[in-house]
C-alpha cells in the first residue's frame, strides 16, 4: 500500500523566464527582508559594500542585477552565513538572466506565462487544487489541445498546437535528473466527467495518464468527491509553488485574463487552505481506485 507524503509545507530556481524580472524581484525581496531583519538602512548597507544607496535600492526593486559573489558578500553584511541560504540566493542571481527553453515560443507565450514556467522549473514542490480542469503537468497532449482550444477565444489552430507543445514540455520537471519536482494535485471529480465530442477517447486516455503518473514517486493525486464536506477550495482553484529556503512560496491564480501571483506573507493562507482541502479529499488509495473505476467505465 502506497504511503502518502505530506504536501508542501515549506518553500531555488534553475532556468529563467522570457523577461527575468520575476527572478530578480524574488531575489530583491529576499535581500530586502534580510536587510530589514539586520536593522540596516539602505545607506548603511550600501556603504558596507562600497556602493551608493541607489544601487542597492535598484537591486532590491529588481531593476538592476547583482553578481553571485556580491550576493554572498551582501548576506555577510547582514549577518547571514548559512551556506544553504548563500548558495540558493547565489544561484538565483546566477540564473536571473539565463534563457529557458520556452524562449523558442516567445511569440505565443506571454511574459506572465513565461514567468510561471520559470517558477515551475525552479520549484521543488507544487501543490495544486484544481476543481474544474486537470493540472497542466498531468495532462495528455489530446486533453491539453482540446482544453486550450475550448478556453481561448483568439488563438489560431497553429497557436493552439504550439501551446500544447509548451504544456507537454513543462512536464519534464516531473522526471528531471537528481531532484524531480514533488507534485501534490487535488482534482475535483467533476473534472473527470468532461465530455469530448470530437475525440471521445480523450478522457479515458487522460484517466490512464493520471493513473500512470500516480506511480511516479514524486507525484501524489487525490480526488475531491462530489459529496465532500465544506472546504476553502469552493472559492476557486490555485497552485502553491514552493522552493527550498530561504525563498518564499508563490501562489498562482489563473483567469481568462491570464495569471495573478500572490507572494510573501500573502501566500501563507493558501498553504493553510490546501491542508484543509487535502483533509476533505478522498485518501490517496481511494482516489486511485475511483480513477481506475472511471477509466474502466470509459472502456465500455
Amino acid at each position: 500500500m502506497r504511503q502518502a507524503r505530506r504536501p508542501c509545507q515549506t518553500p531555488v530556481m534553475p532556468n529563467s523566464p522570457l523577461v527575468p524580472t520575476i527572478r530578480r524581484r524574488r531575489l530583491g525581496a529576499c535581500l530586502r527582508g534580510f536587510r530589514s531583519e539586520a536593522g540596516l538602512t539602505l545607506d548603511s548597507a550600501a556603504g558596507a559594500m562600497g556602493w551608493k544607496a541607489p544601487k542597492l535600492s535598484k537591486i532590491e526593486s529588481a531593476t538592476q542585477s547583482i553578481r553571485p559573489s556580491e550576493v554572498g558578500a551582501l548576506l555577510s553584511v547582514y549577518g547571514i552565513e548559512d551556506a544553504q541560504v548563500k548558495e540558493a540566493l547565489g544561484a538565483l542571481a546566477q540564473d536571473a538572466g539565463k534563457k529557458g527553453w520556452w524562449q523558442t515560443y516567445s511569440a505565443i507565450v506571454s511574459p506572465a506565462y513565461a514567468d510561471y514556467i520559470s517558477l515551475e522549473a525552479d520549484a521543488d514542490t507544487i501543490c495544486a487544487w484544481s476543481p474544474l480542469i486537470i493540472p497542466g503537468l498531468l495532462q495528455t497532449a489530446a486533453y491539453a489541445r482540446e482544453t486550450i482550444a475550448g478556453i481561448t477565444t483568439t488563438r489560431t489552430p497553429q497557436e493552439v498546437a504550439a501551446l500544447t507543445e509548451v504544456r507537454m514540455a513543462r512536464q519534464a520537471v516531473l522526471s528531471r535528473p537528481g531532484t524531480a519536482l514533488e507534485l501534490w494535485a487535488i482534482i475535483h471529480e467533476a473534472a473527470l466527467h468532461q465530455r469530448f465530442v470530437v475525440r471521445p477517447t480523450t478522457m479515458r486516455e487522460q484517466l490512464r495518464r493520471l493513473l500512470d503518473a500516480s506511480e511516479m514517486p514524486s507525484v501524489t493525486i487525490q480526488l475531491m468527491p462530489p459529496d465532500s464536506t465544506a472546504h476553502p477550495g469552493v472559492v476557486g482553484g490555485f497552485t502553491v509553488t514552493a522552493f527550498p529556503r530561504p525563498m518564499p512560496p508563490v501562489v498562482l491564480l489563473e483567469n481568462l485574463n491570464g495569471a495573478t501571483y500572490v507572494e510573501g506573507d500573502d501566500a501563507t493562507p493558501f498553504a493553510k487552505a490546501f491542508e484543509r482541502i487535502r483533509a476533505a479529499a478522498l485518501p490517496v488509495e481511494d482516489s486511485l481506485a475511483r480513477m481506475a473505476e472511471l477509466e474502466e467505465r470509459h472502456r465500455k
